[in-house]
């Protein structure tokens, strides 16, 4: 068992997992990813490292609880609990180049994989432009981190609680016509807005990266369940990504796939939720008697 030594809630269904696991910290990269497993049971998922820590011996996990496997890992998962398997670092890590200035987006959830590229850059010596963005002010998490490694914030809401309104995309084009010394541009967040975040770049032709996250089984490129079209080739995210050319990738395809096992997504989720709420049940009467 790996320890979980700190957790943090950012919202009803978005929290954090700092795990000790001292050699994964020491070799961790910043865009690799882990493949966890939360008991013996347990479904094998992939999660984006999200931070990493050699002096505390820990790796850190955002996790948005979506589906069956991250349900239960939200209500299992405490300070002093364990998860059960934690593979890794897997994934070939994001290249940290000598850019004068970039830019570094990540919605929702894709906030915090992209920390550490962010994070990178500064340490490099470029500067950092960070665009975040969330559906309202309530969903904000790692304001100050972002601050922390960041040049320039722009923070963007749909309702337009905190920051602009607007979408990420609208950011991206206000720090394009800020700069025009772009070298840069890496969008980590929900596949539809890494797309579109692509297409505010093409026409500057501004190098662009994105981080994909497809459905992944044994990530070492054996079941080819993560394949992915990349400039008309396919390409396996977990062995030749997770970063890729954001002008490249065939994001409808992507999108396709990812919907592919929708109905028994939601059917483990009713069986687990009709499970669950049966031992709550009898929880209760045990109590009572």
């Amino acid at each position: 068992m790996y320890e979980i030594v700190a957790r943090e809630d950012f919202s009803d269904s978005t929290f954090l997992l700092e795990v000790h696991h001292p050699l994964l910290s020491k070799a961790a990269k910043p865009g690799q990813f882990v493949i966890v497993m939360s008991h013996a049971d347990g479904e094998r998922i992939p999660l984006t490292i999200a931070d990493f820590s050699p002096d505390r011996g820990t790796i850190t996990l955002v996790i948005q609880a979506v589906g069956k496997t991250t349900r239960e890992m939200q209500q299992n998962n405490r300070v002093g609990s364990g998860l059960y398997a934690l593979v890794g670092p897997m994934g070939v890590p994001s290249h940290i180049g000598d850019a004068g200035k970039v830019i570094c987006v990540g919605g929702g959830l894709g906030v915090a994989p992209v920390y550490p590229q962010a994070r990178a850059f500064k340490q490099r010596g470029a500067y950092v432009i960070g665009i975040v963005g969330f559906r309202n002010k309530d969903l904000i998490f790692w304001e100050d981190r972002f601050r922390a490694v960041s040049d320039e914030l722009i923070i963007c809401t749909d309702d337009g609680s905190a920051g602009i309104k607007g979408l990420v995309t609208d950011g991206i084009e206000r720090a394009i016509q800020a700069h025009s010394d772009i070298d840069e541009v890496i969008a980590i967040g929900p596949p539809v807005m890494m797309k579109f975040a692509a297409e505010v770049t093409r026409p500057y032709q501004i190098k662009t990266l994105v981080s994909l996250n497809p459905i992944m089984v044994d990530g070492t490129g054996m079941c080819g369940g993560c394949r992915v079209s990349v400039g008309g080739e396919m390409r396996f995210c977990c062995v030749d990504g997770p970063d890729f050319d954001a002008h490249q990738v065939d994001f409808d395809e992507l999108m396709s796939r990812l919907a592919r096992f929708r109905k028994e997504e939601r059917r483990a989720l009713e069986r687990w939720d009709r499970s669950d709420n049966c031992r709550l049940l009898q929880e209760d009467r045990d109590v009572s008697d």
